[in-house]
């Protein structure tokens, strides 16, 4: 990977504490000034800026110029307490995060570091959006733990493939991966599937037979769409959890059990227990590592790369791709089943298509999808801000306007979050109503 790092700063370009980012095995390209860092970044392509507060071009169109031309580009702004302004106005123009000077080499490096780990590759995953990567960063350092796991999501947006990865990255990866859909199992015989019952345990029961739990001993089991499971049955879950051990039905021996448990709902499980559609204690023993797995509309730059795995995935051996205007028309469209909608319109795609170059018409969209846009994208920029607001809204809200929480679940620091929060005061929008009454 490439590690180069371009240091913009009129002043402490030579300040060793720098130098000890080469130490840790980056590559450093400096600057003095603007002109001199635009040069740098087509010449030396860095994977990271650095950039002082004080550079002699206002900072925040510093940052526009910088993800204009390099938007896979990230920054981090160097600022003093009374620049709070400059800082929020860059995170506005696309800087990654900021870093309050004095600093020392351990703060240094610890932004770097994170910086980074978002340009590093993720196995068997389809992403490109930072909203993603945070996401999936937070799930790998879950899984290294045994801890219990609540994916929450739009239906769609691929919670199950969530839930894959983090069994991937745990040290169970070499154990059974079990996962069950509650709502596709009548209510009837939901608790003998989870739980195994034994031979004669009730009429029609002519064999025993083992649960999902016990199939999942030593490794994963996926309890899909619990927010469908009966109120009895969920008395029974949280014990079984409590007690790491089962009985069958219509059996009194125990079975000792060493399963991760993954949950995902794409309904609101807090609004549920409020409602009594869902159990409080069972509740708080599943959202131990809550994750939130955003919708595909707000994280489009993921939208292009899907849609060209689900190419390679359908099209055999053909080499299809798609023409300019169908690749805004998939950016366009609002994507309200999410990932699961975009596979399905890519299927349809390949069976209609004339030719080896999938158009517009070949995906069949609402009309109200295929776009007026002007090159420059400015009201896809716009939208996406829009659906980066509500993304921090809605974080806000599942950890009941808690801020550590809240950035540890969007993957920025407390600062970052806190000049995110600023930026949404300035549009207008009443933080504390929004997430105390909505």
């Amino acid at each position: 990977m490439n590690k180069t790092i371009l240091l913009v700063d009129p002043r402490g370009a030579t300040d060793p504490l720098f130098g000890q980012l080469e130490a840790a095995g980056y590559r450093l390209e400096r600057a003095l000034d603007c002109a001199t860092a635009l040069v740098s970044l087509h010449q030396h392509q860095p994977m990271l800026v650095l950039v002082d507060a004080d550079l002699d071009t206002p900072l925040s169109e510093f940052v526009a110029r910088v993800k204009r031309s390099h938007p896979k580009c990230a920054l981090v702004t160097l600022v003093r307490a009374h620049q709070s302004v400059k800082a929020s106005e860059a995170m506005r123009q696309g800087a990654m995060d900021y870093l309050l000077k004095p600093f020392n080499s351990d703060q240094l490096l610890a932004v770097v570091n994170h910086a980074f780990s978002f340009f590093e590759p993720i196995p068997n995953m389809v992403v490109a959006s930072q909203a993603s990567r945070q996401v999936l960063l937070l799930a790998k350092k879950a899984a290294q733990t045994n801890a219990s796991i609540l994916i929450g999501g739009e239906s769609g947006t691929g919670k199950e493939r969530l839930a894959q990865y983090i069994h991937e990255q745990s040290q169970r990866a070499e154990g059974p991966y079990v996962a069950v859909n509650c709502a596709a199992i009548p209510e009837t015989m939901l608790e003998s599937t989870l739980f195994g019952h034994a031979k004669g345990a009730f009429t029609g029961a002519v064999a025993s037979q083992v649960g999902k739990f016990e199939l999942a001993n030593g490794g994963t089991l996926v309890l899909d769409e619990i927010s469908e499971m009966p109120l009895e049955l969920q008395a029974k879950l949280l014990r079984v959890l409590q007690e790491r051990e089962l009985e069958k039905l219509g059996s009194n021996q125990k079975v000792k059990l060493d399963v991760r448990i993954i949950a995902a709902s794409n309904k609101d499980l807090r609004a549920e227990v409020a409602k009594g559609r869902f159990r409080e204690d069972l509740f708080y023993r599943l959202d131990v590592l809550p994750l939130a797995w955003p919708a595909l509309r707000e994280r489009q730059e993921d939208i292009l790369p899907l849609a060209r795995h689900f190419l390679e995935k359908y099209a055999d051996s053909s080499r299809f791709e798609l023409h300019p205007d169908a690749a805004r028309a998939l950016l366009a469209h609002p994507w309200p089943g999410n990932v699961r909608e975009l596979e399905n319109v890519i299927q349809r795609a390949l069976i209609l298509a004339r030719g080896l170059v999938l158009q517009p018409e070949d995906l069949m969209l609402p009309r109200s999808a295929v776009p007026e846009l002007e090159p420059g994208f400015g009201s896809l920029r716009a939208s996406k801000k829009c659906a980066e607001f509500q993304h921090v809204l809605d974080t806000l809200r599942r950890f009941n306007g808690h801020r550590q929480n809240t950035a540890e679940a969007l993957g920025v620091t407390t600062r970052a979050l806190r000049y995110k929060l600023a930026a949404m005061r300035e549009q207008g929008i009443d933080i504390n109503q929004l997430v105390v009454t909505g």
